[in-house]
């Protein structure tokens, strides 16, 4: 007897759906075809334990499953649930009335127990596209799924509640999820404040100039100096999460399988601080079967590298297409995926090995060759694509002890999200365009009036400076940010100014 069950795969961030085939006839071979990895192979044993020992007969004769389309490589354990139904419906064990109204995904243990899966979010929106009007998931994911509206979720924690619900004996009952509720209970008030860094104000602006624009950020300054406490502090004066932006990374982090248990979408924006160790695959993502990396894991926050320098330079180097697409394809024999990678990035490193270059008190000891050998370790078409610069000095004993608190992250966060409001009405007809930071060479002539001050102060500071095209792109953008902070219609040379400033590592002084 021919029965069809459904399923779905995970390509990239996004699901396909699996039409899984079982045929059951007169012999006692079993065939499993349609491009399965090992962990569905393996599920054979598994689905003889699970089917036994929740009271059913595993049928000992010629049984033939094809996962449909074949050219889709399917991997993991979620395949359990959709192929243990359809072998207990084609040996009429079980009724296949009802079958073609479910999309199914989970893992049994040998007990029939459902456990979760990877990527129940993207399954819910693939089903819906697909015209399907229920899902069935581990109770775990079931939460997850139901973010997506005009489909009914079922959750279960056991296959006989599945079996029971199919068969009429039960009345399944949809989870119910509140998108508005989840999102207006996103976690604004972050344990680390800007009201805890004293001093420091020309850094925090130049935080609040990043925030207010997406740009990118490099601190360098001694140990101990604050950049990690700034770094961290960063999110709290972000914007809340849009819901789009919610449901893009909360399926990114769903197909890694991060999604807390408890947790239906992923609230506040993610912060990612990877350690200098990490390897190309870690970072931009990847392995024999792609996954996201930090930077995709990033997704509409912050990546904080700390150390750069001590970052292999082939990681880093990885790290310069994504930056500028804010897209990141990963490229195999058989498969080919692609991952957003619109994120901030947020670098730190020392001036020099021992760390005291350019410090007001303590000597370096290091030659000029060790230090410009140090600062060369990151690329110079690497450092172009960093919006701010910024040298962090050590704040003296006097403001850390007799200072007041600093100004809270709320009240920073007020004026970030009225600069983002600017924006957003000023991009409000180009695609894909949705701060200071991703404007294109063609947006930057229609944003960004320069007058004839402006034009010749930035003329000499490219003479000076030794800029780049792109450094001249950067420039242009922060002053914009800096101009939609103060409420200015277009940019005035004050607010050039202060851009230029923050380009610190491309004076002659730090070897650039």
């Amino acid at each position: 007897m021919l029965v069809k069950t459904y399923g779905s795969a995970i390509y990239g961030i996004d699901a396909v759906l699996i039409t899984i085939e079982v045929n059951i006839s007169q012999g006692k071979k079993f065939y499993l075809v349609g491009l399965p990895d090992n962990a569905v192979k393996e599920s054979q044993h598994r689905l003889v334990a699970a089917i036994t020992n929740i009271g059913y007969k595993y049928p000992r004769r010629r049984i033939i499953i094809n996962m449909a389309p074949a050219d889709i490589k399917k991997e993991g354990s979620a395949y359990d649930l959709p192929l243990a139904i359809a072998i207990l419906a084609a040996s009429n064990q079980i009724s296949n009335e009802h079958l073609n109204e479910y999309v199914m995904m989970g893992e049994l243990s040998l007990d029939g127990k459902m456990n979760p899966i990877k990527g129940a979010l993207p399954m819910a929106l693939r089903a819906k596209e697909e015209g399907y009007q229920s899902l069935i998931v581990p109770i775990e994911n079931a939460r997850e799924a139901a973010i997506v509206d005009g489909i009914k979720v079922y959750g279960f924690s056991h296959i006989t509640e599945v079996i029971d619900m199919l068969a009429g004996n039960t009345i399944g009952v949809p989870v119910s999820v509140n998108t508005e509720e989840q999102l207006s209970g996103q976690r604004m008030d972050s344990i680390f404040d800007f009201e805890d860094v004293k001093g420091q104000e020309n850094i925090k602006r130049a935080l609040e100039i990043a925030a207010a624009g997406g740009h990118n950020v490099i601190m360098i300054g001694p140990p101990g100096s604050g950049k990690t406490m700034l770094a961290k502090r960063l999110p709290s004066i972000l914007p809340p999460l849009t819901l789009e932006e919610a449901l893009e990374t909360t399926k990114i982090h769903s197909v890694s399988g991060l999604l807390p248990e408890d947790e239906a979408l992923v609230r506040v924006r993610p912060y990612r601080s990877p350690h200098h160790t990490i390897s190309d695959a870690g970072l931009v993502g990847g392995g024999t079967y792609p996954q996201p990396g930090e930077i995709s894991l990033a997704q509409n926050g912050v990546l904080f590298l700390d150390e750069l320098p001590e970052f292999k330079r082939s990681v880093l180097e990885v790290m310069r297409q994504p930056m500028e697409d804010r897209i990141v394809t990963i490229s195999r024999a058989r498969v080919t995926v692609s991952y957003p990678a619109s994120f901030m990035l947020i670098a730190a490193m020392n001036p020099c090995p021992c760390g005291y270059y350019n410090h007001p008190e303590k000597e370096c000891v290091c030659s000029p060759g060790v230090v410009k050998s140090y600062l060369n370790r990151i690329s110079g078409p690497l450092m172009d694509r960093i919006d701010l610069h910024v040298e962090v000095t050590p704040v003296p004993f006097t403001d850390l002890a007799e200072s007041p608190p600093g100004e809270k992250s709320s009240n920073v966060r007020i004026r970030v999200m009225q600069a983002r409001k600017v924006q957003e009405r000023r991009f409000a007809e180009h695609q894909n365009i949705y701060n200071n930071s991703q404007m294109s060479a063609k947006d930057i002539d229609q944003f960004c009036y320069l007058n004839e001050t402006g034009r010749n102060l930035l003329k000499t500071a490219m003479a000076k400076l030794s800029l780049s095209a792109r450094a001249y792109d950067r420039i242009i953008k922060v002053s914009r940010t800096i101009a939609d902070l103060e409420g200015a219609e277009n940019i005035g040379t004050e607010h050039l100014a202060e851009a230029i400033q923050y380009r610190s590592l491309d004076r002659e002084s730090w070897g650039y």
